[in-house]
């Protein structure tokens, strides 16, 4: 079936994205992206975009009244690939047009493609109206292997250089990575929100870079505790794999299971994040169904990335199930999981077993709790400095 191209646009508009295209894969690769492999949904063969395509986005933009504190996403990756769109010939120019002739407010990700004067010149033309998120990843020896044909430390370091950056993120992968990199980047900006944390590989990531990434987990906590003796002027946030994220946010995921009421003999579905806090504080108070995320694969680990499929392989004849909703909250559809299953395609699935969706444990709560809790104080001093950690981290998950 032959998709309309301007219904993509549409589809991609609703969820608040520029749905701007390069045309082609993204012509960075680099080693670590997690779009490099997204056979797990469907994506459309988009073309470059060009004017006509532009001034019909731009239209529809418009028409969408404008909502306080919220920001468009440069990019569409409902029904898109994901690219680096500042490599767009056109791309900044549109940008200046969206900003000039809508009162919205603009979110873009870039490894550091963006022309720094001029990006510096429209942050201030525009001042708070741009949410530019700077994927710096590292500027020490393993950038070459990880970002082949990403853009020189020079050209970074002059976008860090002015008022557009507001966030900065970059990566703990051995002793004296991020560390060192919080330095330079506090040093030249204290005004950037610097985001750290470690990269979790997923099952498509070469055997190379993902031995990199888990080194990286495994210096995490000593570069962590660096940055933070530091005492660095920037808000400092840390991204972690969703085991330690999940047990920051404990008490939070305690009140909120205990409010769904569950019997002892209900089946819940949950990823190993979840099922670690539940089995070593609610153990026993309903039947965990632990479900890995084998669809994504690798050391992924979190409820919001279950796949239908991937609960569907841990059914063994159960009659009756709870489903977090938070695993059919795909943002362009409420029924829809990440890789584009419905719920009813997958409840036709299993004819004998009747699932109940739990509606307290959603996307909204989950986003949350992660920016709430992702300070890197509370990294430090709720999880490497807490007495349960180390029983939490060595708990064993099922086969």
């Amino acid at each position: 079936m032959q998709v309309n191209l301007y219904d993509i646009l549409r589809a991609e508009i609703t969820d608040r994205k520029i749905p701007l295209s390069l045309g082609k894969t993204c012509p960075v690769k680099c080693a670590f992206c997690y779009e490099k492999d997204h056979s797990y949904r469907n994506t459309v063969d988009t073309p470059m975009t060009t004017q006509e395509h532009w001034e019909f986005i731009l239209t529809e933009i418009q028409k969408y009244p404008t909502r306080k504190d919220e920001y468009w996403v440069l990019g569409g990756n409902e029904y898109m690939e994901w690219t680096d769109l500042p490599l767009h010939p056109r791309a900044m120019d549109w940008i200046e047009e969206f900003l000039e002739t809508t009162d919205k407010n603009l979110t873009m990700f870039t490894v550091g493609y963006v022309q720094p004067d001029r990006i510096h010149r429209l942050a201030e033309k525009f001042p708070g109206r741009i949410d530019l998120e700077l994927s710096v990843i590292t500027f020490g020896h393993y950038r070459t292997k990880l970002m082949p044909k990403g853009p020189t430390p020079k050209q970074v370091l002059e976008i860090l250089d002015g008022p557009a950056v507001t966030s900065a993120n970059f990566y703990s992968f051995g002793p004296g990575t991020m560390s060192e990199d919080a330095k330079t980047i506090s040093r030249i900006n204290q005004n950037c929100h610097l985001w750290m944390g470690c990269l979790t590989p997923l099952r498509y990531i070469d055997p190379q870079t993902t031995a990199l990434m888990r080194q990286g987990k495994r210096w995490l906590a000593s570069e962590a505790r660096k940055v933070y003796n530091l005492d660095l002027p920037n808000k400092m946030m840390i991204h972690t794999e969703s085991d330690i994220t999940a047990f920051l946010n404990r008490n939070k995921i305690l009140k909120t299971f205990d409010a769904c009421e569950l019997g002892k003999k209900d089946t819940v579905v949950m990823a190993g994040n979840v099922y670690k806090i539940l089995s070593m504080f609610r153990r026993g108070r309903a039947r965990f169904l632990y479900v890995p995320n084998q669809t994504l694969g690798g050391d992924s680990n979190c409820t919001t990335l279950l796949t239908f499929s991937d609960v569907g392989r841990r059914l063994s004849g159960e009659t009756r199930v709870f489903l977090p909703k938070v695993i059919m909250e795909r943002p362009s559809d409420e029924q829809l999981d990440i890789a584009g299953e419905s719920f009813d395609q997958f409840k036709a699935r299993f004819p004998r077993c009747q699932f109940r969706v739990l509606p307290k444990i959603n996307s909204a709560l989950s986003n949350k709790k992660l920016y709430e809790k992702g300070f890197l104080r509370n990294y430090v001093e709720g999880y490497l400095d807490h007495p349960l950690s180390k029983k939490f981290e060595a708990m064993p998950l099922p086969n």
